[in-house]
């Protein structure tokens, strides 16, 4: 594998989150959450919770994801990808899930990290129009 892009290595995971982030809503994520888990969490400082409309559309989700990223030469650990029902995206710092809506629901991840603050559409620099994420860093 080629080494990472210099002006990648130093991406802090929030930015890779906001790369992440912005490729769900391209790819027309249906309620994506980007929980800042910093502090909160062992293994990972973003936790990124979306679903798709279809076991396909999940499969897409994360490839279109793995693909954004392995341009910029950063390499995940995948998980489920086959089933298309529960996708895990881990990419060190930041650790994507995609659900079919179904397990989203079975899961609850969201109900988990609900007191963590959410980072939102104007942090990923994503018009308001195009995404249902609150305009603002949610601290609850």
């Amino acid at each position: 594998m080629k080494p990472v892009k210099p002006e990648y290595l130093e991406k802090s995971g929030r930015e890779i989150a906001i790369i992440c982030a912005s490729t769900a809503i391209d790819g027309k994520a249906e309620d994506l959450a980007v929980y800042d888990v910093t502090g909160l969490c062992a293994y990972a400082d973003f936790l990124i919770i979306m679903s798709g409309r279809s076991t396909r559309h999940v499969q897409g989700l994360a490839e279109n994801i793995e693909g954004a990223l392995r341009a910029k030469r950063l390499s995940a650990a995948t998980e489920g990808l086959a089933e298309g029902q529960w996708v895990i995206l881990d990419f060190s710092d930041v650790v994507v899930h995609i659900f079919y809506h179904e397990q989203r629901t079975f899961y609850n991840l969201d109900g988990l990290w609900r007191k963590a603050p959410r980072l939102t559409a104007s942090d990923a620099g994503v018009a308001p129009s195009r995404s249902s994420i609150p305009l603002h860093i949610e601290h609850k």
